[in-house]
């Protein structure tokens, strides 16, 4: 008798993320996790309780890379307009560059069980305001230095944001080309 795979849960859970990224919560069967991860169904199993169990867990490990480097950029030194510019932008080159056309998982998910699974929809909403807050974060730094208007609202400059990165996010995954998501880019940056 053959001793049982070892696998590292830590690697489960990225590749996990890649399969849930692409193809959805509901698009992913446990057949495709299987075969990513490279473990039978019980271990499977065994060691993350559910589907939905590792669903969360590579949400929460899209949240600790994908979404906290987004935060770090926008927290960058430098002009505010160009710090965001610069994260737009370089979050654009990559949905567009990815042959899979992902996205955001957070956006994503979104998309496909808000209103249908609390957990979920509660750990995007809390990755949302996250990133909400660090915009607001910019835009008031932005307004202390003058580039950006005192009297505007920063809670409604965040979520203004928040909404245009949300869009290009979608955007971006039926887009053509960069054309139509540059338009928009620089008509946030030009409205602030």
């Amino acid at each position: 008798m053959g001793r049982p795979k070892q696998f590292d849960p830590d690697a489960a859970v990225e590749q996990a993320m890649e399969v849930f990224w692409r193809k959805g919560y509901a698009g992913t069967t446990p057949q495709d996790l299987v075969d990513a991860l490279g473990i039978g169904k019980g271990s499977l199993y065994n060691a993350f309780g559910s589907k939905h169990a590792l669903f969360e867990q590579a949400l929460r490990r899209y949240r600790d890379s994908q979404a906290v480097a987004l935060i770090q950029m926008l927290e960058e030194p430098g002009p505010v307009k160009a710090r965001l510019r610069k994260a737009l932008e370089l979050l654009a080159r990559m949905d567009l560059a990815d042959p899979y056309r992902r996205g955001c998982m957070a956006v994503n998910t979104a998309a496909e069980l808000a209103g249908t699974d609390e957990s979920a929809t509660e750990l995007v909403r809390r990755m949302f305001d996250r990133t909400e807050d660090a915009l607001r974060a910019l835009v008031e730094e932005g307004q202390r230095a003058g580039e950006i208007a005192p009297e505007r609202d920063p809670a409604a400059l965040a979520s203004l944001l928040l909404n245009t990165l949300v869009g290009l996010r979608l955007m971006a995954r039926v887009a053509e080309g960069p054309e139509r998501i540059a338009r928009v880019i620089d008509a946030v940056i030009d409205s602030l």
